[in-house]
């Protein structure tokens, strides 16, 4: 396999000597040495003002969890929270600032809260007319591009700017995708990827880095391209267990008939039945009932999660949320689970390709 190099490791550093740099990042900015930016930026003697983390934080706390504006308990800077009283930076937190860095390992799916915080930073950079960095990395999950666009009446801090499910673009590629829908005037710049032709993970021979804590593994990113759905529910997805969106249940689930409609549905999934106890979040300390996937790149796990919500309609005890037709971009989702419309959005396909900075792996 050859050798991938993210942004931070193409960079050149000498380019930020005697700037004022603020950097958009948390704990998975980290270069082939496994250093993290900060430190990095703090062996290059880089002036770092301030930094900006999205959700999770800096340090990686649970997920949906406010987080507080801190001081860097190394570095003493001040870290300003984009996941607390504000999302977007208020001009004025810009103004002393010459370049902003983003850095952040994104999972390529519209869900995602980070690329909601780049698309932000960039509006708000644009304004104030700040230098904008983009250290790109690779999109773990390769090329592949899965539903229709958001609508605009929908958009919301896990699905907006007329993004389908699954984009398909890296992050770099994706404020490009920014900067032409939004007619940003913006000074922008990306440091690319070496080595990447659009290959899944799998294919890269990198490391995992960790994009947030429920997502320890390639597996789990898998299973969660489509399990996301279940936030939106009463159920367990496997939050509170070692295997987060690879396990799915609750107690009032009948575990048997739920494995046989699935085997019907997907044969060509692996599955088994699983009891299990979350340790925290939804029945934490209950027995649950369900189902423990073992996910494969080519599995289909949007239908497996529509089809799971068809079959739990069935129960009294299934409730949902607003947040189900939020993370689906469809309202009343659950009441239209027959028309949704997997295949790939074609014309955000042609301004994808418009973005694209290392061609489409074969």
């Amino acid at each position: 396999m050859q050798l991938v190099l993210n942004g931070i490791d193409t960079f050149d550093w000498g380019k930020l000597k005697g700037k004022r740099v603020g950097i958009i990042t948390n704990f998975s900015a980290i270069n082939k040495n496994f250093e993290h930016i900060l430190d990095v930026a703090a062996e290059e003697n880089i002036n770092v003002v301030k930094v900006f983390t999205p959700e999770h934080g800096l340090f990686g706390v649970a997920d949906g969890k406010h987080i507080e504006d801190m001081i860097h308990p190394k570095y003493h800077y001040p870290v300003i929270s984009l996941f607390g009283k504000r999302k977007k930076p208020d001009k004025e937190l810009l103004e002393d600032l010459d370049v902003l860095i983003f850095d952040i390992q994104d999972v390529g799916l519209r869900y995602f809260t980070y690329i909601y915080t780049l698309a932000y930073t960039m509006e708000t950079a644009a304004e104030v007319r700040v230098k904008f960095i983009v250290f790109d990395r690779i999109n773990p999950l390769g090329r592949k591009v899965v539903g229709q666009r958001i609508p605009d009446d929908m958009n919301t801090f896990v699905g907006g700017y007329k993004l389908p499910l699954r984009y398909g673009l890296t992050i770099g590629e994706l404020s490009l995708y920014y900067k032409n829908l939004l007619g940003l005037d913006i000074d922008l710049e990306i440091s690319k990827l070496e080595g990447w032709s659009g290959e899944t993970f799998s294919k890269t021979g990198l490391y995992w880095n960790l994009p947030s804590p429920n997502l320890p593994t390639y597996s789990s990113l898998l299973a969660y391209t489509g399990m996301v759905f279940l936030e939106g529910t009463d159920l367990s997805q496997g939050r509170g267990t070692t295997k987060p969106f690879e396990i799915i249940g609750a107690p009032w689930i009948d575990q048997d008939k739920l494995y046989e409609y699935l085997k019907e549905k997907h044969p060509e999934v692996y599955f088994r039945k699983r009891d299990f106890i979350p340790m925290y979040r939804e029945y934490a300390g209950q027995v649950c009932h369900g189902i423990e996937f073992f996910p494969k790149e080519e599995d289909d796990f949007y239908s497996v999660a529509i089809d799971m919500l068809k079959y739990l309609k069935e129960y009294d005890e299934f409730k949902t949320t607003e947040h189900l037709d939020r993370l689906a971009g469809v309202k009343d989702f659950i009441n239209n689970l027959d028309d949704y419309d997997l295949t790939p959005s074609k014309d955000f396909m042609e301004e994808a390709r418009e973005v694209l900075l290392y061609g489409v792996s074969k």
